[in-house]
């Protein structure tokens, strides 16, 4: 048998926090967003937020999925159009309250949650991805972080099956910037890329709920990984910090050649070795 030579991911930014990823035989879906423009995410509580976007995709043109990675239950990470037509046997790697519910109310029965610093693997012909559960908050107020769905980041670790990691991607979730982010980048140095959820989420009272520009920005200086994929950013009303205000506040750290300048739609190929992403 061939040695497994594969030291590079693909991704395909389907829109919102929704990305598939392929390493070797191994595809995995994140943060499963598909409602069309004009149709409204559920935010719980009795608030929405309308979508202004398309995404590049529907379910029925996804490929095989090896698992799900979501980082909690909101209408605009698991929507009704992901309840619907995503196979029921997928396994959904989550936070033990989004994997509880989607077990018993929506009957997908391979939902499993994680604990933070807890890990899983999966494997698929000679690759394999280990996905960790990073701290998350998406309210740094305890009375609101009560209202909202427990949020996890993660890491995924990927790499031949049974063999060393070759590839590190963090995925942030929907977190605002606090100091025990900086654990992460002391478990996981070097990471190959970081996506970062970003928006400036806006609930009404005006409490913001995911990162905005200048938060995406300082937490990319503080991890120092490799490359940075902003996503999250445009899809929805209720986003508030624009993609330019990231930008700007990365050309101001002098990050900006770290940048995957990765549209909804497009494609990338970031390597392990920290070439230049591929983008198309």
């Amino acid at each position: 048998m061939a040695a497994f030579d594969d030291d590079a991911i693909d991704l395909h930014f389907i829109g919102n926090a929704t990305v598939l990823l392929r390493y070797g035989d191994l595809t995995l879906l994140t943060d499963p967003n598909f409602l069309h423009r004009g149709e409204h995410a559920h935010l719980g509580y009795g608030l929405m937020s309308r979508r202004l976007t398309e995404p590049a995709l529907d379910p029925g043109q996804l490929p095989r999925l090896d698992a799900v990675v979501l980082s909690h239950l909101h209408g605009d990470h698991w929507d009704r159009r992901a309840r619907q037509h995503l196979d029921r046997s997928v396994p959904i790697v989550t936070t033990p309250h989004a994997a509880r519910r989607l077990r018993t109310w929506q009957g997908f029965r391979r939902a499993g949650g994680l604990r933070t610093w807890e890990s899983c693997t999966f494997r698929q012909g000679d690759a394999q991805v280990r996905v960790t559960s990073l701290p998350g908050l998406h309210s740094l107020q305890p009375v609101l972080r009560r209202l909202l769905p427990p949020v996890m980041g993660s890491m995924l670790e990927f790499g031949p099956r049974d063999g060393a990691v070759r590839l590190r991607l963090y995925v942030s979730g929907d977190t605002l910037l606090f100091d025990g982010l900086e654990e992460i980048a002391r478990h996981f140095p070097g990471a190959d890329l970081a996506v970062l959820h970003l928006g400036g989420t806006t609930l009404p009272g005006g409490f913001v709920v995911t990162m905005d520009g200048a938060q995406g920005a300082e937490l990319a200086r503080r991890l120092d990984y490799r490359n940075i994929l902003p996503v999250h950013y445009d899809d929805y009303t209720v986003f508030r910090s624009p993609l330019d205000d990231f930008l700007a506040e990365v050309r101001g750290l002098g990050l900006q050649e770290r940048l995957v300048r990765c549209r909804r739609g497009q494609h990338a190929r970031v390597a392990a070795r920290g070439e230049r992403p591929l983008v198309g």
